[in-house]
């Protein structure tokens, strides 16, 4: 039993460390560019601050398309695909572009809600973006339909691997030992010092990397997503969210009556009688007239307790709502994975929680290659002196 016992410690070893070798710049550069989202919205909240307040009028606000229509006259602004409207007076209008021909997506802008006149683009906004791609996507081309998200997914896939291994390997003979898992014993030097660091804090942060993976996968695979919305939804919610997206049919003309915001924003209204913090109306890619509206109510904490209707933006018919308050446990998760996967469904020490976490995998990556080389090092045969005689000289 004890031969059995160690062959398989000796290849879970052997798989942890090959994992750790091929995997160990990757991870820790996903890490690290998670780090400096964590706090993404405080910080661009921060360096806009100047641009996102106006002061309150007496004056009703203008209604989105009246917005809309004063945007054409700035130069290079681009269609409108999104408005971010909020029932604070002083808060400015959020507005956002589509992609042009090219791909290229212009910048957004804060807009005055009175008078329309644009108050500045926002700082930080491209910056952020650009490392959202390389944490998602690694900047390679196509973005979530390009090869980066397969990439990424199966980075997580193997930090499973390791966590797994890790704690199997890890596990001592007198597991009750609660000083042994968690305290790190810096008298130590050398190859004792890099092993404890290694396996005592990664003790610490094995849970906050295994539900980092688990809800990092939900935006690398979709078999993966598919089957977690079966698991945890009801039903009929699932079959809705299953459903293959319907591609645009060849030489399907454009629809006749252009597409505007207002209908839709005066159907939100009417809907969310009760009131709401702010709401986002976004026109959906292709030819329908079906618009995306999101919409916070002011109790919220968090990015995901938002309603969520589908609105026809030329008759003003609601198609779908998924009401927050309506949903199962279960539905709550999925709608809330993007604030499970950075910690802030535990509020700001949980954010904090996890950035430190994240920032602490280089040091994984660093102590696992030195620990891997010393072993080489120690299984290395001993060389005999020079000049020694050996049998058979």
């Amino acid at each position: 039993m004890g031969r059995l016992v160690h062959a398989i410690k000796a290849a879970l070893l052997q798989v942890h460390s090959i994992a750790g070798l091929v995997l160990a710049l990757l991870l820790s550069l996903i890490a690290l560019t998670g780090v400096i989202m964590s706090f993404e919205d405080e910080i661009v909240d921060r360096l806009n601050a100047g641009i996102m307040q106006v002061a309150p009028r007496t004056t009703p606000a203008l209604l989105p398309d009246e917005l809309v229509a004063r945007l054409k006259a700035v130069p290079d602004a681009g269609k409108v695909a999104a408005i971010m409207l909020s029932s604070d007076p002083s808060a400015a209008v959020h507005v956002r572009f589509a992609r042009d021909e090219q791909g290229a997506r212009p910048s957004s802008l804060y807009v005055d809600p009175y008078d329309g006149h644009v108050l500045g683009v926002p700082r930080g906004e491209d910056f952020f973006a650009t490392v959202r791609r390389l944490h998602r996507w690694l900047l390679i081309p196509g973005d979530a339909k390009g090869w980066g998200r397969q990439i990424t997914g199966v980075a997580a896939l193997g930090l499973i691997v390791m966590l797994i291994s890790g704690l199997v390997l890890r596990w001592p003979r007198r597991a009750s030992r609660v000083k042994m898992w968690l305290k790190p014993n810096l008298g130590l030097s050398g190859r004792g010092l890099h092993r404890s660091l290694h396996v005592v804090i990664g003790t610490w942060v094995l849970p906050v990397y295994l539900v980092m993976t688990l809800t990092g996968l939900w935006y690398s695979f979709d078999w993966y997503k598919d089957g977690v919305v079966w698991l945890l939804s009801r039903p009929h919610v699932a079959a809705a969210k299953m459903q293959p997206k319907q591609s645009r049919p060849p030489g399907r003309p454009e629809p006749a009556q252009p597409v505007g915001f207002d209908r839709a924003w005066s159907t939100l209204q009417h809907e969310e009688s009760g009131g709401f913090a702010r709401a986002q109306l976004t026109l959906l890619a292709g030819p329908g007239t079906v618009m995306r509206i999101r919409s916070w109510p002011k109790n919220s904490t968090l990015e995901s307790m938002r309603d969520e209707f589908r609105i026809d933006a030329v008759t003003g018919q609601v198609v779908s709502a998924e009401r927050y308050a309506d949903k199962t446990l279960g539905e709550k998760a999925i709608a809330s994975v993007l604030d499970i996967h950075r910690g802030a469904i535990l509020g700001r020490l949980g954010k904090l929680a996890f950035m430190v976490a994240a920032a602490l995998m280089p040091l994984f990556a660093i102590t696992g290659v030195l620990l891997y080389l010393s072993r080489r090092k120690l299984r290395r045969p001993v060389q005999p002196p020079l000049g020694r005689l050996v049998p058979g000289e």
